[in-house]
């Protein structure tokens, strides 16, 4: 009795210490600030105001605001259904059929690129995992710079995309708020100072989160500046088709960076022109001098994907490859784009007509000049704090919306509100 009293005393330190071992591996681990679009969808649902508007999710919505499957891509579930295809892995780089439609969907079917060979295509996990795989890819093989400079302001992940990635951020001049439009005299200024053989991002179209893009004349300027200044340039293009309803043109300034002898890196998402959104569907390219160096860099992308992911999901590439490769069901794709461009165009121009109405002697023109689903409408942190409390309307503290929650229904609510807290 006394040997099994003594081994209980020796055993209590030692669980006391486990104990306290085992629970303080993560005693340093903070609290992570929230997400601030998942916040503004959080205060969003609290809100029991039947009037209550979300502007802050960056997914598209049907004038009813719901979410929409596009018809074409219902046509290509039941192909996909119908043929009772496996579910094998997928090779490392993805579909071939996928990544060679969206080369071609990039670069045009014409292009010079293509004929040569002179490019790698991967299948990425949609727009941010394409865009990891190139950040990674210049982490390891782009020696002359760690430096990526991003136009301010940017998207919010394309931060922590290449931070973690082990590269550094940098940036450029790119959005006026005096006036809401490109400032683009700052950007050139900014750019003809970048280092040589740095690294730089554009976004192809729809700039996410300004809705600010350069017109073409200005996108030539911008590719005779970078060319000169030897950059690498990286192009986001995740809303090709759905800025302004035209694939060729919403990917004009990729292609006449090429035309330039400007090889580019490309990454591409049919979250939005597709509405694949939970799919995850993306496409990462990569142009190079020939047909033999593209072969090595495929060799290596494939090394870097995978201990990533090992390679990536099925269904959403080939309901995307089936849409781009299947000519009646493309054309139908093409029609619906268009119809979805078109509404969220038709929202700008209502909801600056609205505030007229209201008799707002404010100029809102920059509301319809800028393009795709967001818009920066200079609205300030403490008129957006008014719009939420007093109108139960929820969008970022930068007054970036999306316009696509805006509907024929609530457009004019909208337009009273900004009216009242911008008087």
């Amino acid at each position: 009795m006394a040997l099994l009293h003594t081994r209980r005393l020796l055993a209590t330190p030692r669980l006391a210490a486990a104990a306290t071992r085992a629970s303080s591996w993560w005693s340093h681990v903070e609290m992570g600030p929230p997400d601030p679009i998942l916040g503004v969808t959080e205060a969003f649902k609290r809100d029991t105001n039947s009037k209550k508007m979300n502007l802050g999710v960056g997914a598209y919505r049907d004038d009813s605001g719901k979410p929409y499957v596009l018809n074409c891509v219902r046509k290509a579930e039941a192909m996909i259904a119908s043929k009772k295809m496996d579910k094998e892995y997928l090779p490392i780089g993805g579909l071939a059929d996928f990544t060679r439609a969206s080369a071609e969907l990039a670069l045009g079917e014409n292009s010079e690129v293509l004929k040569s060979g002179r490019y790698v295509t991967v299948q990425g996990i949609s727009g941010t995992g394409s865009l990891r795989i190139g950040a990674s890819f210049l982490q390891r093989f782009f020696k002359s710079s760690r430096d990526v400079y991003l136009p301010k302001p940017s998207w919010g992940n394309h931060t922590p995309i290449f931070r973690d990635a082990g590269l550094q951020l940098q940036a450029y001049r790119y959005y006026d708020p005096k006036t809401c439009s490109l400032d683009f005299s700052g950007a050139m200024d900014d750019i003809s100072k970048i280092p040589e053989k740095s690294i730089i991002l554009l976004h192809a179209c729809a700039h996410n989160p300004t809705g600010v893009d350069p017109r073409q004349e200005q996108w030539k300027e911008v590719a005779a500046l970078v060319k000169k200044r030897n950059l690498l340039v990286y192009f986001d293009m995740a809303y090709q088709g759905f800025a302004s309803g035209d694939i060729n043109r919403d990917a004009w300034a990729v292609r006449h960076f090429i035309d330039q002898g400007i090889n580019v890196l490309i990454s591409q998402s049919y979250a939005k022109n597709m509405g694949l959104y939970g799919e995850r569907a993306g496409a990462f390219t990569i142009i190079c001098s020939s047909a033999e160096e593209a072969k090595r860099v495929e060799s290596q992308l494939k090394i870097l994907i995978r201990p990533m992911y090992s390679n990536p999901p099925l269904n959403g590439a080939r309901i995307a490859s089936i849409i781009l490769n299947t000519p009646d069901i493309r054309k139908e794709w093409l029609v619906e784009v268009k119809g979805m461009a078109d509404r969220i165009i038709s929202m700008r121009t209502q909801l600056v007509s609205n505030l007229k109405k209201e008799g707002s002697s404010h100029n809102w023109q920059h509301i319809t000049d800028q393009i795709g689903m967001f818009c920066f409408t200079g609205l300030k942190p403490e008129q957006v704090e008014r719009l939420i409390k007093e109108f139960s309307i929820y969008m970022t503290k930068d007054g970036r919306i999306s316009v696509a929650g805006v509907t024929s229904g609530n457009v004019g609510y909208l337009a009273h509100a900004i009216h009242q807290v911008t008087k």
